[in-house]
């Protein structure tokens, strides 16, 4: 018998046009192998919201993209500076002085076209909320520095039963091995978390428990002290942002300035981005802790070392040797 020919092999009549089949999208290929098809179709019908799109936000969103997350609405009221370059995404030395929102919705257009962003050259607050969180996301990334903005922001979410990602302290550190997912009311050596705790409560009457809900991104590295051989930290001092008249969060309203390195702010943004796909296909977001591959038994990396920082503050000082 003479094989019958498939649609797709079969000639077009005569002064008919041929039908090409659509091309196969292979952006997202790698990502169906670990994510599988339903997972990747749930990305692609998801909405995350990122605020802030500095040395954090630029990554998130790029983890994001990349992970074939359909719907972003990105938000940063702040122009490339000179000197975000060192650490920031979409920082180079031709995009100096052009919005930070405009620049990464660009970005995540040229990695999956089919994707759906909403940007807004904006500062968060009390007065923007309720339009930058319409339409509702189903996560929440928040990587604002503005302490003032990042409460009302984490308070909100947690009013409105919205899922969130909030990125605490990436600068003054060094190692991006210690960089973790815990809830809100798990971290430690974190100023930020401290401050953001303490004022969320106080301010928005949060409670203990709904904090947490919350997500955080953290590192239990102690502050790295900025170096000032080059005179440069405090604030304020010698300005070169495109947008330093801004009224919502300028160089000269930070009592200082600590260094960062883009091999830590970097791991924060994915790691943020990681919580949330986790969040989106209904997975367990925090980290893990370990299991002895001898005796089994479950052992959390930050308990160990808060029992080794305690064990070294209890032990007294060998008595001098000398007579």
């Amino acid at each position: 018998m003479r094989p019958v020919k498939t649609t797709s092999e079969t000639e077009p009549k005569a002064g008919a046009a041929a039908v090409k089949p659509a091309p196969r999208d292979w952006r997202f290929e790698r990502a169906t192998r670990l994510f599988g098809s339903e997972g990747m179709t749930k990305l692609a019908a998801s909405r995350v919201a990122v605020f802030g799109l500095g040395g954090v936000g630029s990554y998130a969103v790029e983890g994001l993209a990349r992970s074939g997350v359909g719907h972003l609405t990105l938000v940063d009221f702040d122009l490339v500076c000179v000197t975000n370059i060192n650490r920031q995404l979409h920082a180079l030395t031709d995009t100096v002085g052009r919005s930070k929102a405009e620049l990464m919705g660009r970005r995540v257009l040229d990695i999956n076209p089919r994707a759906e962003v909403r940007t807004f050259a904006e500062f968060y607050d009390k007065d923007t909320s309720d339009r930058l969180l319409d339409p509702r996301p189903d996560v929440v990334i928040d990587c604002i520095d503005n302490v003032t903005a990042k409460m009302h922001l984490v308070a909100t979410c947690v009013a409105q039963g919205l899922p969130v990602v909030t990125s605490l302290g990436s600068g003054a550190k060094m190692d991006p091995t210690r960089v973790r997912i815990v809830r809100l009311t798990e971290t430690h050596t974190d100023p930020l978390g401290r401050a953001l705790r303490k004022n969320i409560r106080r301010r928005h009457g949060v409670t203990d428990e709904q904090l947490a809900r919350v997500v955080a991104v953290f590192s239990d590295e102690p502050v790295v002290p900025p170096r000032t051989e080059h005179g440069g930290v405090v604030c304020g001092e010698d300005c070169v942002c495109p947008n330093s008249a801004n009224p919502y969060h300028t160089c000269n309203q930070r009592h200082v300035i600590h260094g960062t390195a883009a091999f830590v702010t970097s791991v924060f943004g994915m790691t943020a981005a990681s919580a949330a796909v986790h969040l989106l296909l209904g997975m367990d977001p925090f980290s893990r802790k370990l299991a002895c591959e001898s005796c089994g038994t479950i052992v959390d990396p930050i308990q160990v070392r808060r029992r080794k920082a305690k064990g070294k503050a209890a032990t007294p000082p060998a008595a001098s040797q000398d007579r």
